[in-house]
């Protein structure tokens, strides 16, 4: 199975461990990383997460991130499926950069998108071409 993470979900270990909801969620993304290190998962890659990365202030975050990137299976380059399918996920209310993660994780083949962010979250129900969750229901339904 593919499963693409977005940077919401890269960046959960480094969010306030204080609250419960965060230190959950950077367990479970911690432990779906274990799971693509050790082959039971594939990692999707792309140019958004590579452009989104970059912007990030903290090279720490940034780097930790970035070594992912040799873990992929598969990196979405930008294409006009990318960007068709990214228009379509901001018209539900998506922000641009997160419909375009969104249409990458779709054209890469991913059967899961990943992240921790709310408001994708909230939209999940009206995007029937991938199924969106957190790290917490992805181990739930997913993992052993």
């Amino acid at each position: 199975m593919r499963v693409y993470l977005d940077n919401c979900c890269f960046n959960r270990p480094f969010d306030d461990q204080r609250q419960l909801r965060v230190r959950l969620e950077a367990e479970a993304k911690l432990r779906i990383q274990e799971v693509i290190r050790e082959g039971g998962l594939q990692l999707a890659w792309s140019y958004v997460l590579d452009f989104e990365n970059s912007t990030n202030p903290f090279v720490d975050r940034r780097e930790g991130t970035r070594t992912w990137r040799a873990h992929a299976a598969v990196d979405c380059a930008e294409n006009p499926a990318v960007k068709t399918a990214a228009e379509s996920f901001a018209e539900i209310g998506l922000r641009k950069i997160d419909a375009l993660h969104v249409a990458c994780a779709v054209a890469a083949g991913c059967g899961y998108f990943i992240t921790t962010d709310d408001q994708i979250l909230g939209k999940a129900d009206r995007i029937s071409r991938i199924k969106i969750v957190d790290p917490i229901e992805f181990i739930k339904k997913e993992l052993p």
